[in-house]
């Protein structure tokens, strides 16, 4: 037993002693197209955002993809280093430590083409009109609370578009990025027949999160947001942005 532990605390400090990047970073993220997906060109947006950013600041790394909540269960045990795709939460600074913001995320509003405009911004503008949610989908804190609002439960955003423009419901909601994913794989009636209404229903920063299990954790977050920098400074950020989202 005392061999195992002196052989295991030799491997520890073996590891700890590696030059940053010679270890291969755990990168983990769940299926949210465009942002993370395996059948996406390089894994999406975000995956190739983070991945080239790791890279220039002199990390290997290796993607895999699971559940959300297996995701975030990883990181707080250690299994993985980096989760791609993470919004900030006060909660989640005990599992890692977050990056500076990336992305943003913007929830938009869509409407049936052939309707006047009825969000102006408030809650309160959209009356009684009937609004397609995807179920167990988190908005915002004042949308997913307000009792008053007529939600319409469905299955996922495809759906929600297609009632859309059979006018089944009035209005839906997304984030702006992931609607327009999925509008470009909808037939061309249903692309005609939705419009983006109104201010963003919520801003959202989007971050990584670096386990604090991870050794250097702290020099990660920092080493990556210098080469978001760089990257934004020298036009690459918007290049990979623009090459996936059009």
């Amino acid at each position: 037993m005392r061999r195992l532990l002196m052989g295991c605390c030799l491997l520890a400090g073996l590891w700890l002693s590696l030059p940053a990047g010679a270890v291969p970073l755990r990168l983990v993220a769940d299926i949210w197209p465009p942002f993370t997906d395996d059948s996406m060109p390089n894994k999406g947006i975000a995956t190739d955002i983070v991945t080239r950013a790791l890279a220039r600041a002199g990390y290997a790394s290796a993607y895999e993809q699971v559940p959300w909540a297996r995701a975030l269960q990883g990181i707080e045990a250690g299994r993985y280093d980096v989760l791609i795709n993470a919004w900030f939460n006060q909660a989640r600074l005990q599992a890692g430590l977050f990056s500076a913001p990336y992305l943003h995320n913007r929830i938009c509003f869509l409407q049936n083409s052939r309707i006047k405009q009825t969000y102006d911004g408030s809650l309160a503008s959209l009356g009684s009109v009937a609004i397609a949610v995807v179920r167990d989908y988190a908005y915002s804190p004042e949308f997913d609370a307000d009792k008053h609002l007529n939600k319409v439960p469905v299955q996922n955003f495809s759906q929600a578009l297609r009632m859309l423009a059979a006018d089944r419901v009035d209005m839906t909601l997304e984030d702006e990025y992931v609607a327009r994913y999925y509008l470009q794989r909808e037939p061309e009636a249903v692309r005609e027949a939705v419009k983006f209404v109104g201010p963003p229903l919520s801003e959202n920063t989007l971050h990584i999160l670096v386990s604090r299990k991870t050794p250097n954790y702290e020099r990660i977050v920092a080493d990556f947001d210098k080469a978001i920098d760089s990257m934004r400074a020298d036009g690459t950020l918007e290049k990979l942005i623009a090459a996936q989202v059009r």
